[in-house]
């Protein structure tokens, strides 16, 4: 369960972000969407705890964030696109084990879960291998394997399929299934629209720090019958900056 409440970033005189407020169920994937530079990843990175909010609430598995941001990171599992930060001379298996071991999980459960994961994401054959000489996608498995070993109930993902090949987008896709199965909790960004109707239960939009848009996928289709998501975010930010 995530809540968001009047949440605000300012970096000097620009606001990033802008009195933001949204409530997430636990069990559920939500989509957030908008342009580049629309507040997607200054959003996710405050409730990951990375960022330190100009003012507002947030909530993350029932832990107040801004009060107490170690305990809510113990509930959070991160994965931001773009650079993994994966330790070039270390195997998969020892990126994964050293992030199992900072969140404190003892070297057999840890040992047994990256096996698991490894399974999970088809990577057993490299799990051994350095990181060094890995493509995007092998590095981008053993990140996602990395920000989740510790079993997390939350998942913030910004655009964790960027840059990755159609057999990878489908491997990342069906792992986001699993997880939900299990009852995680998963938002990620995406620019990707037939992703987001893929995988999303509920959507919220932002355009220039604030939020436009909020809902199901359901409701979003009777509200505009016959529209496709792409139309829908398009007209949306239009009719905003009007």
């Amino acid at each position: 369960m995530i809540k968001v409440k009047d949440l605000t970033k300012r970096f000097g005189s620009f606001t990033a972000v802008d009195d933001l407020s949204f409530f997430i169920p636990k069990g559920q994937v939500f989509g957030l969407l908008g342009e580049n530079g629309a507040g997607k990843t200054t959003t996710l990175r405050m409730m990951a705890t990375m960022l330190q909010p100009s003012s507002g609430f947030i909530q993350i598995h029932g832990v107040n964030a801004i009060d107490f941001p170690e305990d809510a990171r113990a509930h959070i599992g991160i994965l931001f696109g773009g650079e993994t930060g994966l330790y070039d001379r270390l195997t998969a298996r020892e990126n994964i084990l050293y992030f199992a071991r900072l969140n404190g999980m003892e070297l057999k459960m840890a040992n047994e879960r990256v096996e698991r994961l490894a399974m999970q994401l088809e990577m057993t054959e490299y799990l051994d291998r350095r990181a060094g000489n890995f493509s995007k996608g092998m590095k981008q498995k053993v990140a996602l394997a990395r920000s989740i070993v510790h079993d997390p109930e939350i998942m913030l993902f910004d655009e964790p399929t960027a840059g990755l090949d159609v057999s990878a987008i489908r491997l990342v896709h069906a792992f986001i299934r699993e997880l939900k199965a299990e009852g995680k909790t998963i938002v990620f960004s995406s620019h990707t629209m037939t992703e987001v109707m893929a995988l999303c239960d509920a959507i919220g939009i932002i355009d220039r720090g604030k939020l436009i848009e909020f809902g199901s996928l359901h409701d979003l289709e009777k509200r505009a019958p016959g529209m496709s998501l792409e139309e829908f975010f398009l007209h949306r930010i239009s009719e905003d900056r009007r």
